[in-house]
């Protein structure tokens, strides 16, 4: 390579470095390399499983649990607020009706139940029988869809709505608060972990503001889809359990552009290890609540940073590094399967760095860093090349309303911390990237391997999921003949004028790996490189059905989308793993919803 070209691809790979970041080290995967179809029984028996991630555990296990250990009757079945309300001070003012709440954590709020009838869209069984430890059979009765929907409150459930703030689009915006979620209490299942259930669009509380409490099918299929999905990728995220929806009516201006419709109300039941968010801290901070700032850093130490010691004077240093470090790990995480979250507002952010609160998310089709997946988002502060930026952002903000409890010594500490953000971020770029190029070991040209190929994939509009999938499945034969006969995506590559510098390139470092013949490296590279995400298009789909009372292609997507690593029958039949249609092309997704 020319001294020329080596100085510009290092140009491209510093511009790019926020424009496509990377998480650390990828756990490999294990797969079949074909399933017939995107039944239950699409999952793999080998040894090698053992190193999977535990979402693929998770695939495997949950059809081969004991049902008689499950419960099958839902009376059996108990959540408890106990803990937080022991806790935690519970606003004064009691009712559903919207206010300005001081000096709490929680408002008391009972879900509006929704009128029916109603209809259960889907369900995940993985959640409902491997962290509920219910027979997934109860979620067909009516007592289910009431209790998942607001309509009955679950044994010890003594409903909450969360009190915070946030900067939204840049900007402090005081209170906000769960304006349409209700929490249910906590369930400590069989494995002995505690999850938070919470309902989505169940309604009015203390926090609505000017809304209504309610989410419309549209928006409710995706937060069920996309949350699954990411799981499944091996993205932190919350979870979601089912999806009801209802006849009752619900109006929405979907672009705020005046054209208002009515559109049907549906519910969630979503679960996490915990909702607190950056801004659950920022709404103490900001208005001076110090001694309840401090309650509620120590809960969520104690409860959820175990490496933390009570006693440590540093303790809350100690929590502010683990969250910069991991922030910086689930953004590297979100851009290596090219998820957008779409409103990285502070309130979005969560203290355990999983993915919370879907709305306009997307996943980016052709390569692009300027992808912005909300259209409310005029100036493009989320596009998914800033994402990085933003994540930086609110951990400044987090630095911020952790001020009361610093000391000046800390406080300067973890500036510096905050400073290393950037450079834990810059090395994950790095890892993930060789991982999907399938690349062992370091060599120096792996700093112009990777920008190079991603300079050529923005050029060409290559798409961004099957371009690296494609390279996952190619043989070493294949490349070198450049045939790229039914691989769209690397025909669309192979366009580029400097295609053939970069190829030889590629070809020569992987011919150095020694010991790592075609298929090492291309089951290594399908571990990592997911051949189905969530595009918008397919969530589309899916929702149009869905407002027609035909929830055939949520459960489909649900399936397939639960093993996104195999190639599978049913899938390729739908087009998932095809170019995009070209009306995907107009479709628009907003905060509406």
């Amino acid at each position: 390579m020319t001294r020329a070209l080596s100085v510009a691809m290092w140009s491209i790979y510093r511009l790019l470095v926020f424009a496509l970041a990377a998480a650390s080290g990828v756990t490999p995967v294990h797969l079949l390399e074909f399933c017939p179809s995107a039944g239950p029984d699409c999952h793999s028996d080998d040894d090698a499983a053992s190193t999977s991630r535990s979402s693929q555990r998770a695939v495997k296990s949950r059809w081969n649990g004991n049902v008689s250990e499950l419960i099958q009757d839902l009376d059996q079945f108990r959540v408890s607020c106990k803990k937080l309300l022991e806790v935690f001070p519970i606003d004064e003012v009691s009712g559903n009706f919207v206010h300005t709440v001081k000096n709490c954590i929680f408002s008391k709020s009972i879900p509006t139940p929704l009128k029916g009838p109603l209809s259960l869209a889907a369900v995940s069984k993985d959640v409902i029988e491997g962290i509920l430890d219910l027979d997934v059979a109860v979620t067909q009765s009516t007592d289910f869809r009431l209790y998942a929907s607001g309509g009955r409150l679950l044994p010890g459930s003594e409903p909450l709505a969360h009190r915070y703030g946030g900067h939204q689009f840049g900007y402090w915006a005081g209170q906000l608060g769960d304006g349409r979620a209700h929490f249910l209490g906590q369930y400590s299942n069989r494995k002995g972990e505690i999850w938070e259930l919470q309902l989505k669009g169940s309604g009015k509380t203390p926090y609505s503001r000017s809304g209504d409490g309610r989410a419309v099918i549209r928006s409710s299929v995706r937060e069920f889809l996309c949350s699954e999905a990411m799981h499944f990728l091996g993205v932190p995220t919350s979870r979601a359990a089912s999806l009801i929806v209802s006849e009752e009516p619900v109006i929405r201006d979907k672009f705020y552009n005046g054209n208002v419709k009515t559109e049907r109300g549906a519910v969630v039941l979503r679960l996490a290890k915990s909702w607190f968010r950056i801004g659950s801290l920022e709404i103490l901070s900001q208005s001076g609540e110090t001694d309840l700032l401090r309650k509620l850093l120590n809960f969520v130490i104690d409860e959820h940073f175990p490496s933390i010691s009570s006693n440590d004077p540093d303790k809350y240093l100690v929590f502010y590094s683990t969250v910069v470090n991991e922030t910086a790990h689930l953004i590297g995480q979100w851009m290596s399967v090219g998820f957008a979250h779409g409103v990285c507002n502070t309130d979005n952010f969560s203290l355990l760095s999983i993915t919370i609160d879907y709305g306009p998310f997307g996943f980016m089709e052709s390569y692009n860093p300027n992808f912005i997946p909300n259209t409310s988002d005029d100036e493009g502060r989320y596009r998914i090349g800033a994402q990085a930026d933003v994540g930086l952002f609110n951990l400044e903000k987090l630095l911020s309303a952790l001020s009361p409890v610093f000391t000046h010594k800390q406080q300067e500490e973890a500036k510096i911390i905050l400073k290393g953000f950037v450079n834990i971020y810059q090395m994950r770029i790095h890892q993930i990237f060789k991982a999907k190029l399938g690349l062992l070991g370091e060599e120096e040209e792996d700093s112009y391997l990777i920008p190079f190929l991603l300079q050529m994939m923005e050029d060409t509009e290559s798409d961004f999921t099957m371009t690296f999938r494609q390279l996952s499945e190619v043989s070493h034969l294949q490349l070198h003949n450049r045939n790229f006969a039914q691989m769209w995506a690397l025909d669309d590559l192979s366009t580029h004028q400097h295609f053939s510098d970069w190829l030889n390139m590629y070809l020569l470092r992987i011919s150095r790996q020694q010991n790592d013949g075609d298929v090492n490296r291309q089951n290594r590279m399908k571990n990592v490189n997911p051949r189905y995400v969530l595009r918008n298009w397919m969530a589309e789909s899916a929702i149009r059905k869905a407002e027609m009372n035909d929830f055939s292609e949520v459960e489909l997507l649900h399936h397939i989308l639960s093993s996104p690593f195999v190639t599978q029958e049913t899938a390729e039949e739908a087009g998932y793993a095809a170019r995009p249609p070209s009306w995907a092309q107009r479709l628009k997704v907003s905060c509406s919803s």
